[in-house]
């Protein structure tokens, strides 16, 4: 095999064949194949993209690349969900231990930041003790025992998809439906489901912003899903302004406590509940929207979805008593206000510029080896057609120094814009796209 030309053949409009996909995978994942020649591969594929039958080639060669989770015996309905990414987007960590509550097992693999998104890995890990490094005999024993666990990506699951994903966020790579449907794919269907729910971003601070291509990009991963047994079905929710209040690991982590005590923000909620709704019906436990709506409804009243978290802090080492007493989270010494400074009306809130915020902060990584820090970040509680007068509270930017949080006051300042009309506002769940076609969220 030579790499070049296959490389020379992907930018000029042609295809590789499924035995050269399988190859060049084998071969990346040994190191035999180095990073500079698969991200020139990757460009091409980002400009040329890939017919059906190679993304079928390389999403099975990067499954194929490792081990896989497989339940053997175990009768429980097994659902997962993914998301494309967003500012403030926590809803993983309330819906793995609202399944669970619910009676369902979520193996649920999680990713670090990309690009100005947070990484649910990074959040958990704000936890003292946290581990999200399992084996995957761990995580499987782990579900078993309490209906879930949150890791990473592991060496022994798609470890070419491990290795290409580190390179797509520095390559500018990032946007490419093939790329992100055999990645997502890959993994998802190595944690042995029965049923898979994606939340597909659109808006400002999405990875795709145009409705268009997060259908194409819901479609096409539904298709993967489905002809490999998992079925899947797409949400397509808003990223145009950030979900809920808290942008930040550890902050987003209190957030996200608040809502399994049934007190989360309404829009984090709202789309919380979708979601679920979505995983129940694929788990088979309910079968109209409205009764899985009150079963989720009733394991937070209860307790039940609370205590799912607790244990699995507990049992993947972190400090449970963070559940009731989330001041044990890291804290950052400085808090800045962010002000309005005119009357009006919130025009806009924009996610990619709180994102780069964040990173400034160092609360997000430029650099795929950048550490990241816990406790920064920022509570946004503007919202775009909100009403406010000078001098009301927009933000509070959580630092620690305050020469780091005034670097980043007016990049935050001009992410909320303040106007004198009400903005057009994406609903927060826009589309359902299951394999038999799309239709508006909520039509009968």
């Amino acid at each position: 095999m030579v790499v070049p030309r296959l490389i020379e053949r992907k930018r000029d409009g042609g295809t590789l064949t499924g035995d050269e996909w399988r190859e060049l995978i084998t071969r990346f994942t040994a190191g035999q194949v180095p990073d500079y020649q698969m991200a020139a591969l990757a460009m091409a594929v980002f400009y040329r993209g890939l017919a059906p039958d190679e993304l079928s080639a390389l999403t099975d060669a990067m499954l194929g690349s490792g081990d896989r989770l497989h339940f053997k015996g175990e009768a429980r309905p097994r659902v997962d969900k993914h998301s494309t990414g967003g500012v403030g987007d926590k809803t993983s960590l309330l819906l793995a231990p609202m399944l669970a509550a619910c009676g369902v097992v979520v193996p649920m693999m999680s990713g670090r930041g990309l690009g100005h998104t947070g990484g649910t890995l990074d959040k958990l890990e704000a936890i003292p003790g946290f581990r999200t490094g399992l084996s995957l005999a761990q995580t499987e024993q782990q579900a078993r025992e309490i209906g879930l666990a949150m890791i990473g990506q592991t060496a022994e699951i798609a470890p070419a998809d491990g290795k290409l994903y580190a390179l797509r966020d520095v390559t500018a790579t990032v946007e490419s439906i093939p790329l992100i449907s055999a990645s997502i794919m890959s993994k998802k269907l190595a944690e042995g489901l029965t049923g898979l729910v994606l939340d597909v971003k659109i808006g400002s601070g999405a990875f795709l912003p145009e409705p268009e291509r997060a259908l194409d990009l819901a479609r096409t991963m539904i298709a993967l899903g489905t002809a490999r047994g998992c079925p899947t079905v797409a949400l397509i929710t808003a990223m145009d302004r950030p979900l809920g209040v808290a942008c930040g690991n550890a902050l987003e982590v209190v957030e996200s406590i608040a809502g399994l005590r049934g007190e989360g923000p309404a829009d984090l909620m709202a789309v919380t509940f979708a979601l679920g709704v979505e995983m129940l019906l694929l788990a088979g436990l309910d079968s109209d929207a409205a009764a899985a709506r009150r079963r989720l409804e009733g394991v937070i009243a209860s307790g039940a979805a609370l205590d799912r978290f607790r244990q699995m802090v507990a049992a993947q080492g972190g400090d449970d008593a963070v559940v009731d007493h989330p001041d044990r989270l890291p804290t950052a010494p400085v808090r800045v206000d962010v002000l309005a400074e005119r009357a009006g009306v919130v025009a806009q809130v924009e996610p990619r510029a709180l994102g780069r915020a964040i990173i400034e902060l160092g609360g997000g990584r430029r650099e795929v080896t950048d550490a990241v820090l816990p406790d920064v970040g920022l509570e946004v509680q503007a919202k775009p057609g909100h009403t406010v007068q000078r001098g009301d509270r927009l933000a509070v930017i959580h630092a620690r120094s305050r020469d780091a949080a005034d670097a980043v006051v007016a990049t935050v300042r001009a992410a909320i814009r303040i106007g004198d009309t009400l903005p057009d506002i994406l609903p927060l769940v826009a589309w359902r796209v299951t394999s038999a076609g799309a239709s508006r969220y909520g039509d009968s």
